[in-house]
C-alpha cells in the first residue's frame, strides 16, 4: 500500500533519501546553479562546498547541515535579527499543517523551518506553486529541500482532478506520515498586505479527507496558522510598480524574469526586524461550525477563524504605525512611535519609491500603495480585537 501510495505522488512530491546522490549530481553539473552558489557563497571554496555538498547522505541531514545554516547566515546578513513568540511552541510529537500570511517567496518557509529545526522538531514540506519553477534546476532545489508541486495554470477541465491530487497528497503526509506542511494562505502574496485565506485554498484542503463533513476533513489536517512581520520587505517598491501596471494595463502579464528578480531581491534585500508568531491551532474554532451549513458557508467561516488567528499574531515596528495613522488612524497610534522614528520611516519610503522606474509614473498611487503594506496589519489586528 505505502509505494502504491508514494507513485500516486511521485508527480508532486519532495525527493527521497536514496534520490539524493542523483539530484545532487544534477545541480553541480548544471552551470546556472552553480554559477547561483558561486553567487551565495562568495569567497568560498567551491571545490569543497561541492565536496560537502555530495555527501550529505539524506534530505534531513542536507536541511539541518547545510540549508538551515545557509538561511540563518543570510537573514544575519540582511535583518536585524530574528525573533519568535506564541501561546506555545509547537509540538514536535504532532503533525500540523501550518497556514500563514505570505511575504517573502521563498524565505518565510524557509525561516519556519529554520526556526522549527532549533525548537527541536522536524520540518515541514512547503506548498510551492510551479508558476516559481523557472528552470529545472531549480524544481530539483525545492523538490530536494522537501517542497511539494502546487501545479497551477491547468484548465478548468484539470483543475477538479489537480485540487484532489494535491489535496490527498497534503492528507497523506499529516494524516499517515505524521509531518507536517506549510501552505500560503492564498495564491500569491497579498500586493497590500491585507491578508485574506482564499475559500478555494480550504476547499482544496478539504478534498482529500476521509470524511463526508467539510469541516471535519479540514479539522483532520491540524491547522496551526501563524504570521510573518517583517519590519521592512525589500519587495515593497516592485510590488507597487506592479499595482501600478495592472492599473494601467488591464492586460498585464509580468514579464519573464519578473518572479525571479522578485525572489533574489526578497531573500538579499534589507529586512530589518523579523518575527515569527505561531498562533493555536484552530480545531476547537472549527468544531464550533454548522456542518449542516452548505460548504461554501463553512469555508467562509473557516477562513475568518484563520484570518484572525493570523491578525492577532502580527508583530508591528514603528512603520506600521506611522503607515496606519497616515492612512487611517488620524494619530490612534502615535503613541507607538516618535518623531526620529517618523523620519527613518519617511526616509526608507520615498528610497523605495526612488527605485520605481515607470513611464507614467504615479507619485502619489506608488505611495499610497507601500503605506497600505504596512498599514494594513494593523488595521486588521484592531479590527480582529474590536477595536
Amino acid at each position: 500500500m505505502e509505494s502504491s501510495i508514494n507513485t500516486e505522488f511521485d508527480d508532486i512530491r519532495p525527493f527521497r533519501d536514496e534520490e539524493l546522490p542523483a539530484v545532487i549530481a544534477r545541480l553541480l553539473d548544471n552551470p546556472q546553479f552553480r554559477a547561483v552558489l558561486g553567487y551565495v557563497f562568495k569567497g568560498g571554496n567551491m571545490q569543497e562546498l561541492e565536496s560537502k555538498i555530495r555527501s550529505f547522505k539524506t534530505i534531513r541531514d542536507f536541511q539541518h547541515e547545510f540549508v538551515k545554516r545557509k538561511v540563518f547566515s543570510i537573514a544575519k546578513q540582511t535583518s536585524d535579527g530574528i525573533e519568535w513568540g506564541g501561546v506555545a511552541k509547537p509540538s514536535a510529537d504532532e503533525a500540523y499543517t501550518y497556514i500563514s500570511n505570505h511575504r517573502d517567496i521563498v524565505l518565510d518557509a524557509s525561516l519556519l523551518n529554520a526556526l522549527l529545526v532549533d525548537l527541536g522538531c522536524e520540518t515541514t514540506e512547503i506548498a510551492i506553486g510551479d508558476n516559481l519553477l523557472l528552470f529545472d534546476w531549480i524544481e530539483d532545489l525545492v523538490r530536494l529541500n522537501r517542497s511539494f508541486i502546487v501545479r497551477r495554470g491547468v484548465s478548468i477541465r484539470q483543475m477538479l482532478e489537480v485540487s484532489n491530487h494535491l489535496s490527498r497528497y497534503i492528507h497523506y503526509v499529516v494524516e499517515n506520515q505524521k509531518h507536517s506542511v506549510w501552505i500560503a494562505q492564498r495564491e500569491g502574496r497579498a500586493k497590500n498586505s491585507d491578508d485574506r485565506t482564499q475559500e478555494s485554498l480550504l476547499k482544496m484542503l478539504a478534498m482529500g479527507g476521509k470524511a463526508k463533513d467539510f469541516t471535519t476533513n479540514l479539522q483532520s489536517l491540524n491547522i496551526l496558522p501563524l504570521a510573518f512581520s517583517y519590519e521592512y520587505d525589500p519587495c515593497d517598491y516592485l510590488k507597487a510598480r506592479e499595482l501600478q501596471m495592472r492599473r494601467d494595463n488591464p492586460d498585464f502579464k509580468k514579464a519573464e524574469g519578473e518572479d525571479l528578480l522578485n525572489m533574489q531581491t526578497g531573500i538579499f534585500g534589507k529586512k530589518g526586524r523579523i518575527f515569527v508568531q505561531f498562533g493555536k491551532p484552530i480545531n476547537s474554532e472549527l468544531a464550533k461550525i454548522d456542518h449542516s451549513l452548505p460548504k461554501g458557508e463553512q469555508a467562509k467561516q473557516a477562513a475568518e477563524i484563520i484570518d484572525r488567528e493570523i491578525f492577532l499574531n502580527y508583530h508591528f515596528y514603528p512603520g506600521n504605525y506611522i503607515a496606519y495613522d497616515r492612512l487611517w488612524g488620524n494619530g490612534r497610534c502615535s503613541g507607538e512611535y516618535t518623531n526620529a522614528d517618523v523620519k527613518v520611516f519617511d526616509d526608507y519610503i520615498n528610497r523605495q519609491l526612488g527605485k520605481i522606474v515607470l513611464e507614467n509614473r504615479d507619485e502619489e498611487f506608488l505611495r499610497l500603495r507601500i503605506l497600505e503594506m504596512y498599514g494594513y496589519p494593523v488595521k486588521n489586528q484592531l479590527f480582529a480585537k474590536g477595536l
